[in-house]
């Protein structure tokens, strides 16, 4: 019983040295990211690069492996999982529809939407195709072409909105074209992985996939059918339609989270989806979203998120990619991403009447990878679909996509270095 007490209790302190860690380094990095006119997120997803074996590993390899090795990794998988689960409802929450139906730019919008899709998204399978007897042999072909190409469709929605709202662009033309066509590439982009993951799971057996296709088509009907309309009940008994957040009815969303997550987890799409999928009924419930990201939504940025980074940061090998030939294939990779994103929505937006000085905004916007491209490739990493050193590939591509955003819109479109603070806080 002493034995199981003790083993008990160097877990928590280990658990507790990792939390510790990883909190304090991720609001010290954001605090830099932000001074350096940068977005938090991005100080957030370096930190936790630099927490793994690409930085930390490498300079301090004795201290690295006595704070993230000394322990079993559990129980920091299945907090950064939780973590995510519920940054998925918060980023359903946040997701304005609203942007889908605008009138305003309306060709525009479909136009770069359409190529921000299917230019990377060639260019993802055209680089699945070719790399895969190099990098992905005993990897499908067909699943690793098609996450792939999933990958290099990916627009960091959320990351964008607040790199917009520093930049104060939420209001003008370039802005709103941006964050609509980025809003229709995330909901394109959810229904691809979806697929993707399911084709996967049912390991490519078309009445294996169809049948699991059909189950999560049931499960979105009753969502929003059943569940949507006896959420909207709860929130107005609870009076939360007004503003308040009772901690009875935190414990039953919660609850009703986790319970979603587990639904699309037996559904072979993985838990983070019903996370997301419970955010989406309740998006327009705007005095409930204003309530939750006051009360609950700071905790979920600041303990949760960096988590997910450090996570993210723990299975990225930089110096895995030891050859010319892999950083070769990892350059090859950006060009072509950055090439399909920033390329198409360039041609698109030019073609839509802009000026050159706007079409490379959108281009640029557009090509904002960030968090979403991370959590893409953790799924991707899990299934199987992808090798280790693809995935370290990717993750650079997101982090560089991301990086150079705010300082080329600054430069592109004239505006002043200091940043606007509000919305800064959250990532």
């Amino acid at each position: 019983m002493q034995s199981t007490v003790h083993q008990t209790e160097v877990l928590l302190f280990f658990t507790l040295l990792q939390l510790s860690v990883i909190v304090a380094v991720s609001r010290l990095a954001g605090e830099i990211a932000v001074r350096l006119s940068q977005s938090r997120a991005v100080g957030e997803i370096v930190a936790g690069l630099m927490l793994g074996p690409s930085l930390f590993g490498l300079l301090l390899p004795g201290t690295f492996e006595y704070v993230f090795r000394s322990a079993p990794p559990e129980p920091m998988t299945i907090l950064s999982q939780i973590g995510l689960i519920l940054l998925m409802f918060q980023i359903g929450l946040e997701f304005d529809f609203a942007h889908l139906k605008t009138g305003q730019n309306r060709k525009a919008v479909l136009r770069i939407s359409v190529m921000g899709l299917a230019l990377p998204f060639s260019l993802g399978l055209l680089f699945g195709w070719i790399s895969h007897p190099y990098l992905a042999a005993q990897i499908n072909l067909l699943g690793y072409a098609l996450f792939v190409g999933t990958a290099f469709s990916i627009t960091a929605l959320p990351i964008l909105g607040r790199i917009l709202m520093e930049l104060n662009l939420t209001r003008s033309r370039v802005g709103v074209i941006a964050i609509s066509a980025a809003a229709i590439n995330d909901v394109v982009g959810w229904l691809m992985l979806a697929v993707v993951t399911a084709l996967t799971v049912a390991q490519f057996s078309p009445a294996s996939f169809s049948v699991k296709i059909g189950l999560i088509l049931i499960y979105i009907v009753l969502c929003w059918w059943v569940v949507r309309p006896l959420l909207l009940r709860l929130l107005r008994s609870s009076g939360a339609d007004d503003g308040k957040l009772s901690p009875n009815l935190v414990g039953i969303l919660i609850s009703a989270i986790f319970l979603s997550g587990m639904t699309t987890y037996h559904l072979g799409i993985f838990a983070i989806f019903g996370g997301f999928m419970l955010g989406v009924l309740l998006h327009d419930q705007t005095a409930f979203v204003r309530a939750w990201r006051d009360k609950v939504g700071d905790f979920v940025v600041v303990f949760f998120l960096p988590l997910f980074f450090t996570y993210t940061g723990l299975r990225t090998h930089i110096g895995a990619l030891s050859t010319p030939e892999s950083w070769g294939w990892c350059l090859l990779l950006i060009a072509l991403a950055s090439i399909g994103k920033f390329g198409g929505c360039y041609f698109a937006a030019r073609r839509s009447g802009m000026n050159v000085q706007e079409a490379k905004a959108i281009g640029i916007m557009m090509n904002t990878r960030g968090l979403m491209e991370l959590v893409v490739l953790n799924v991707g990493l899990d299934l199987g679909v992808i090798p280790q050193d693809v995935f370290t590939m990717l993750v650079i591509m997101a982090i560089a996509s991301t990086v150079v955003t705010t300082p080329a819109l600054r430069i592109w479109l004239k505006l002043s270095k200091r940043p606007n603070l509000e919305g800064v806080s959250q990532s």
